[in-house]
């Protein structure tokens, strides 16, 4: 099974720099890693789903 990920927390208000030359932003990170956190939520729910279905049968 592949580990949960971790809901990551968005940066502190002084993470950010807010010059917008950082590249990678710490926005940019946070984001990424929340698309990844979301898209296993996705997956796990449509798991569960999948499960459910399998024992009601």
């Amino acid at each position: 099974m592949t580990d949960l990920i971790e809901k990551p927390n968005p940066p502190a208000d002084d993470d950010c720099c807010g010059g917008g030359s950082c590249n990678p932003c710490v926005w940019d990170h946070y984001y990424a890693e929340r698309k990844k956190w979301r898209l296993q939520q996705v997956e796990l729910k449509a798991a569960a789903e999948v499960k459910k279905t399998q024992t009601s049968n």
